[in-house]
C-alpha cells in the first residue's frame, strides 16, 4: 500500500490521508495504472472521497453511523476544504494542506489525455454535462469522454432499471476514471453501493466539477481561494446555500469544544 495512504489523520471521525496535492495526484495515477483492484477475492473500482467540513458534519449528525462507514471505506480521503485543515490544527494533528477535489480532477486530465485514457462524467443536467464533454473534447485530443446525466434513481429502489442502465453504460465505456458529480452524500453512497459492479479503475466524488468544466459555474477568484474564502464567494453567488453553510459554524464549535470521536 502507498505510504501516503497509510499516513492517516482522524478528524472528527473521518480518516483523512495526510497528503499534499502532488501526493494525492500521484496516488490517483497509481490507481489508474494498476489493474482493477482485488480485495479478498472481490474485484472493484478504487474510490476517492473528497469531504469538506460540511460533509464531516453530516457524518457527525448521522445517528446510524452508516455515513462514517461509507466515507471511511474509500481508498483515499482528501481534505477538500479549509475548515477540515483548520480543524486538524485545532486538534493538534495538522494536515499538510487543503487538497481540493476539483483541482485533483484538473490535474488528472492531462495525464489521462497523454495515455489516451477514458473518462466518464456522471452527473449534472443533460445540457450541462454535454457541454462539459464538448469542452474536454476541444482541449484534450486523445482523451475519450463518455457521460450520463445525474437524473436517475440513485438509490436503485424506486426504478432499479435506471441504475442498471447507468452502470451498463459505464461498463460499456470501460473508463479509467469516473468523475461522480451527484452531490454529497448522494455520490458517496452511490459509489459505495456500485463500486463492485463497475468496470472502471477509479471513482472520484467531485460535487459540482462538471458544472465548472462546462463553464456554467465559475470558481472563486484565486485571491479568495488563497484566503480560504471560496465558501463566501459561493454564498454570495447563491444565497440559498445559507442553510447548508450553517453546518460550518456547528463543525467549528464542535471541534473547539468536543473531543475527537474515536472511529
Amino acid at each position: 500500500m502507498d505510504n501516503n495512504i497509510n499516513n492517516i489523520i482522524n478528524i472528527r471521525g473521518v480518516n483523512f490521508a495526510n497528503v499534499t496535492m502532488g501526493e494525492a495526484v500521484e496516488t490517483a495515477k497509481k490507481f489508474i495504472d494498476e489493474n482493477k483492484y482485488e480485495n479478498k477475492g472481490v474485484f472493484r473500482a478504487r474510490v476517492i472521497h473528497t469531504p469538506n467540513a460540511e460533509m464531516v458534519q453530516s457524518c457527525i449528525d448521522d445517528k446510524t453511523g452508516d455515513l462514517y462507514n461509507i466515507i471511511n471505506s474509500a481508498d483515499l480521503i482528501i481534505p477538500d476544504g479549509a475548515g477540515v485543515v483548520l480543524a486538524s490544527k485545532i486538534l493538534k494533528t495538522p494536515l499538510k494542506e487543503k487538497v481540493a477535489g476539483i483541482e485533483l480532477a484538473y490535474n488528472l486530465l492531462p495525464y489521462l489525455d497523454n495515455m489516451g485514457g477514458t473518462l466518464f462524467l456522471l452527473g449534472s443536467k443533460e445540457e450541462i454535462v454535454t457541454k462539459a464533454v464538448s469542452n474536454l473534447n476541444a482541449k484534450y485530443k486523445n482523451l475519450k469522454v463518455f457521460y450520463n446525466n445525474g437524473f436517475f434513481d440513485l438509490s436503485g429502489v424506486k426504478n432499479p432499471e435506471e441504475n442498471i442502465k447507468v452502470t451498463e453504460k459505464i461498463n460499456n465505456a470501460s473508463p479509467d476514471v469516473v468523475f461522480v458529480c451527484l452531490g454529497s452524500p448522494k455520490q458517496e453512497k452511490w459509489m459505495h453501493k456500485n463500486k463492485e459492479k463497475l468496470n472502471a479503475k477509479l471513482l472520484i466524488g467531485l460535487g459540482g466539477t462538471i458544472d465548472d468544466i462546462a463553464g456554467v459555474v465559475k470558481r472563486a477568484p484565486k485571491t479568495m481561494i488563497k484566503l480560504n474564502l471560496e465558501w463566501l464567494y459561493r454564498l454570495i453567488k447563491k444565497p440559498s446555500r445559507i442553510g447548508r453553510y450553517m453546518a460550518l459554524p456547528k463543525f467549528a464549535f464542535g471541534t473547539l469544544f468536543m473531543k475527537n470521536p474515536k472511529k
